[in-house]
This record gives structure tokens, C-alpha cells and sequence, in this order.
């Protein structure tokens, strides 16, 4: 973009003189601004801005003295320099009224060109160098309202120090940070203000001695400062020397970000991650446990299998409702419900009662398996192992104690066993580490269990999500549903799990039309199609499934969900999909796949 050209201006009732000092000093960067009369010129001068104004002193009406003098008494035009153009020799009387009037120069007609030509270039060059500086001044003061409209947002406190260590500038973000106010702390030493924690000045005099000497420019250290309260508050600090084109310091800049919510965080976080894996690692060695006694007390892997998963499931119940309030306590009422929404027992033949009990997270998990143990066994040796047996369970609260009794009406005679199996010692064990007891009752009418727990608090009123209906290993066998023909897509990042649902899939007749364990993978191959419906898993390598449901609900493909996760965790636009919670059951498995088609 060109500079706009400077402007002279130009005042002389003669046109030809007009006319001739246009083609005198007209040229590149520069044009001439005519006027006939004092008036015309005072209208010109209202729009536009001019280097320098050449006035003839003889004019009709309002002569140059006249018209220079008005120049001079307005704001607009006072700094306008003027030069005199005359032909009338004058004495030193009209000389000194001229200059009195603003002039800052006579010339004589008829003018040397020269001499004008160098005169009007030296005023050109002084009104581009003020012009050129008055936009500097603007683009300064821009960047310094922009520098504190920064330093008055910015959540960094921004603190200025001198070579002495003496405070020079506190900004906004200080203020509001650590609440002492800019005027209070202007020139105070750090060490005076008590501002800095006592154990970090040391390395701050440090790092505050290596700028100073040139030898460290710049500098992140975390800090501990302390609030005008004396509270303390965990920075990272961002020090910089700054110094003026001849290498002398003349400030050193902290710019100070508030880190305490994320140490805090971080430090959550650790122990979250400690937690988890204390929890994860018990469960793993109870699982092992239980895998290793269920197979030392079956009778072969047609016995092992139904009562090892079994347990699993009433595990995975527990925690599936430990998850639901934050791994904080779990309803007893819910863990009862959760045997007969697992289908484990017949809510026909099947009565609970009993106050609103919370339990906290390990005698939760132990009662899950501890009630798994009494009902697979009253399907195996009791009262639901005949058509016309039932099964009572009350409990009430004596001051901190929780008593069950259970209680089995119209199956076998039972009688003490000669030896004891590892359900009993499971219900006997489970409830004797959590400082309680399980005695049994060996009646005629059936078989019978008092069960104590400790430090059992009465539940509160909280709504908890509702679970989702799983399968048990002890469901009557009704046979696989038959799927020969389907052809299903896996997408699941767990290698035995993907294994274990693919061996399934085909002892079903079903064909695994391929594997698939990241997000991206499984949209090209959603994109080539050739399967008739997917098994998704709820999350894969911590990235959301959501664009998967969606590309296979564009393609109209059915899937259901194989997840670990509750449906409240799942993509919310597909609440309607089926659920299969892990651990699954193969048998639930097959019939949701079966329903995916109406079958």
C-alpha cells in the first residue's frame, strides 16, 4: 500500500503563480493544494493536513498577515509552518508583523527554485518524520494497553523486579493471587515481604544471582509463595532477565501460574492409581483362589466350569454395585436382588426381609459370594433342588451387628456332611475375616444359616443405578441358540476376551468375519461391510466408542454392547442397545445375539 503524499498548501490570488509552483514542487511523495483566498484556504485547512502553507502577502479581502494569524489562533493549524511569498520589497515593520503573525520565513518573488525546492523538502522531511512518530506513538500505546489488558486478565501473576531484588512492578493476577496490593509491595525486598516460603529462598537468591550475573537468561522453577493470609500457594514460577541493547540488566520478570488444584489433582490421582491397584491385585488373587479351591473340590470340568463362572458373576455383581456409589458401600438389599436379576434363584420361591442395611466395600464383596455359595448349594443338595422347596432370608440390625438368618422349607432331610467342602469353608472364612461368623443349622425341615457381621450402618436413601440382568452358570441347560450363517465382526482390544467370545461364536455355528481392536480399525471395517452384526466393546484403548455405534446404526447393523462398563458410561444416543455386562455367560451371550435378529 503507497504512503499517502504530503500536502503543501498553496494561497495566491494570481492563478499563474498558482500554476507555477505546482509544476515547481510537484513530484513524488508530494502534491500542491491550491487556494485563491484567505477564505478558500481556512476551508481546505479544516480537511486536510499539511506540511508547510505558502501564503502571497498581498491578496484582496483577507490579506496573508491576516490569514496566518488565524492559522495561529486555531488548534487544528497552529503548528503549520508558513512561509510568505511576496513581491512588494518591505520594511523591517511589515518583516516583524509577519513573523509576529507565525511566519518562519520571507521569500521574494520572483523565488529562487532552488531555494524554495531545499526549503519546502526540509519541512516535507519534518512533517513525514512527525508523522511517521505519531504513529509509532499510536502502535506504542497499543501494545502497551494490549500488555495490560494481559497483565490484568492473564491468570499469571506477574511480578518485576530490579537488579536489587526490590519489587518494581505487581500486576492485577498478583493482586488477585496473593492479595497484597501493588501499592502496599512497590518497592519492597522479597525478603521484607515475607511473600516467598522461607525454605525456597535459597534456591530463588540461586537462580535470582545467575541472572543478574548474565550466566542464566531464563528459568522455570516450582515455588512455594505465601498469600498476604500467609497461605501457602504451589507456583511455577517463569523468571526472565531482561536486559537493554548494551547487555545491562534493568529487570528481571516472574511470571507466577497458581498450580495448588493440580498438585492436588496429581496427588488424587496417585493415590486413585494406588488404590486401583491394591483392589485390582485383590481381586485377581481372589479369583485365583477361587479357581484354584473350585478346582480341587469338582468333580471334573463339566462340575468346575458352571460353579467357578458362577462365583465370578456374584463377584462381578458386588462390584458392579460398589462401582455405582463410588466404591463407597453397597446395599444389602441390592446384592439379594442381584442373586434373583442374575437368575440364580426363582423370586417365586424366594422371600427376603429386612431393614435398609449399607455395607462397606469388603464385607460387600464377601456377603456377594457368601449368598452366591447358599443359593448354588440349595440348588445343588436343598430346598430349590425339588419343585415344591423355598428359601427364606431376614436380617435385622442389633446395634452395629447385622444378623442373616437363612432358612430352606420342603427339601431333602439334611444332615451334618462327613466332610466339609470348600463352599462352607467359603461362607465360614469370608465372613470370619471380616471379623463375623456363619454357623449352620442342620434341621429337619431343611437346612439353615446364621450369619453375623460387625459394623453394619443402617442404608441411606440414595438412589442407586438399576443392573442390568445378567446370566448365572447355575441356569437350567436350555442349549445354545442356533446362529449358523450369521456372520459377526469383533471389535474388542482384549486378545482373550476377543478369543473367548470368537470360540463361542463358533460353537454356536456363528462365523467370526474378523477382529478388530482400535477405533479407527473398526471403521474401515465397518466401511467394507460383510458381517451381519458387531459385538462392541465399551471403550477401546481408552478412547469412546461412539463413532463406531453410530457408522454401524448409519449401515443399519445391529450390535449390542460387551462391556465392562454400566450402560451409564456407554454412548448415551444408543441407552436402547443390549447390554452384556462383563463376565458374561455363553448361553446369555447367544440368546442376546439371537434377539438382534427376533429369534
Amino acid at each position: 500500500m503507497q504512503p499517502e503524499p504530503t500536502k503543501i498548501l498553496a494561497v495566491d490570488d494570481v492563478e499563474e503563480n498558482l500554476t507555477a509552483l505546482e509544476a515547481l514542487l510537484t513530484g513524488e511523495g508530494v502534491r500542491l493544494i491550491k487556494a485563491r483566498s484567505g477564505a478558500q484556504a481556512l476551508e481546505l485547512l479544516l480537511v486536510e493536513d499539511v506540511a508547510l502553507a505558502l501564503l502571497d502577502v498581498q491578496m484582496p479581502g483577507m490579506d496573508g498577515f491576516e490569514l496566518a494569524e488565524l492559522m495561529r489562533g486555531t488548534e487544528r493549524t497552529r503548528r503549520v509552518p508558513i512561509i510568505f511569498l511576496t513581491a512588494v520589497a518591505t520594511d523591517e515593520r511589515r518583516q516583524f508583523r509577519g513573523y509576529e503573525s507565525g511566519a518562519i520565513d520571507y521569500l521574494f518573488k520572483p523565488v529562487d527554485p532552488h531555494i524554495l525546492r531545499h526549503k519546502v523538502a526540509l519541512f516535507v522531511e519534518l512533517f513525514q518524520q512527525r508523522q511517521e512518530l505519531a504513529r509509532e506513538r499510536d502502535r506504542h500505546a497499543a501494545a502497551l494497553a494490549r500488555l495490560h489488558a494481559h497483565g490484568d486478565n492473564s491468570p499469571l501473576a506477574i511480578v518485576e523486579l530490579n537488579a536489587d531484588q526490590h519489587i518494581i512492578a505487581w500486576s492485577h493476577g498478583a493482586e488477585r493471587l496473593f492479595g497484597w496490593r501493588g501499592a502496599e509491595v512497590m518497592g519492597f525486598d522479597l525478603g521484607e515481604l515475607k511473600w516467598l516460603d522461607a525454605d525456597e529462598r535459597g534456591e530463588f537468591a540461586a537462580v535470582m544471582d545467575e541472572m543478574i550475573a548474565g550466566t542464566l537468561p531464563r528459568a522455570t522453577r516450582p515455588l512455594r509463595f505465601h498469600t498476604v493470609e500467609g497461605l501457602p500457594v504451589e507456583c511455577e514460577c517463569y523468571c526472565s532477565a531482561l536486559r537493554d541493547a548494551g547487555g545491562r540488566l534493568f529487570s528481571i520478570s516472574l511470571q507466577i501460574l497458581d498450580v495448588t488444584e493440580r498438585k492436588r489433582a496429581e496427588e488424587t490421582q496417585r493415590l486413585l492409581v494406588g488404590e486401583l491397584n491394591h483392589r485390582v491385585k485383590n481381586t485377581l488373587a481372589s479369583v485365583q483362589a477361587i479357581a484354584t479351591q473350585t478346582l480341587r473340590h469338582s468333580s471334573g470340568p463339566s462340575d468346575f466350569a458352571p460353579t467357578f463362572i458362577g462365583r465370578i458373576h456374584a463377584l462381578a455383581g458386588a462390584h458392579s454395585l460398589l462401582s455405582g456409589a463410588t466404591w463407597q458401600a453397597a446395599r444389602l438389599r441390592e446384592l439379594v436382588e442381584g442373586q434373583m436379576s442374575i437368575g440364580a434363584i426363582d423370586g417365586e420361591r424366594f422371600e427376603f426381609e429386612g431393614p435398609d442395611v449399607d455395607l462397606a466395600p469388603e464385607p460387600a464383596l464377601h456377603l456377594a459370594l457368601v449368598l452366591h455359595e447358599l443359593v448354588t448349594n440349595a440348588h445343588k443338595y436343598g430346598a430349590l433342588s425339588v419343585p415344591g422347596g423355598r428359601v427364606c432370608l431376614h436380617w435385622r440390625l442389633t446395634g452395629d451387628r447385622l444378623v442373616l438368618e437363612w432358612q430352606e422349607r420342603g427339601g431333602p432331610a439334611v444332615a451334618p456332611p462327613t466332610r466339609r467342602g470348600f463352599g462352607t469353608a467359603l461362607i465360614e472364612r469370608s465372613l470370619r475375616a471380616d471379623g463375623g461368623s456363619a454357623e449352620p443349622h442342620y434341621a429337619s425341615e431343611g437346612m439353615g444359616w446364621t450369619l453375623i457381621l460387625p459394623h453394619v450402618s443402617e442404608g441411606r436413601a440414595a438412589e442407586r443405578p438399576a443392573r442390568r440382568s445378567q446370566p448365572s452358570a447355575t441356569d437350567p441347560a436350555q442349549g445354545l441358540p442356533d446362529l449358523k450363517g450369521r456372520r459377526l465382526l469383533l471389535i474388542e482390544d482384549e486378545p482373550l476376551i476377543a478369543f473367548e467370545l470368537a470360540a463361542s461364536l463358533e460353537d454356536a455355528g456363528a462365523e467370526v468375519a474378523g477382529s478388530v481392536s482400535t477405533v479407527e480399525d473398526a471403521l474401515d471395517r465397518i466401511g467394507r461391510g460383510g458381517f451381519d452384526a458387531a459385538l462392541v466393546d465399551g471403550n477401546l484403548q481408552g478412547q469412546p466408542v461412539d463413532r463406531i455405534a453410530h457408522a454401524l446404526t448409519a449401515r443399519n447393523l445391529p450390535f449390542l454392547f460387551v462391556s465392562g462398563y454400566g450402560s451409564e458410561h456407554l454412548p448415551q444416543p444408543f441407552s436402547h442397545a443390549t447390554v452384556i455386562e462383563k463376565p458374561f455367560s455363553n448361553k446369555e451371550l447367544m440368546k442376546a445375539i439371537a434377539e438382534l435378529w427376533g429369534n
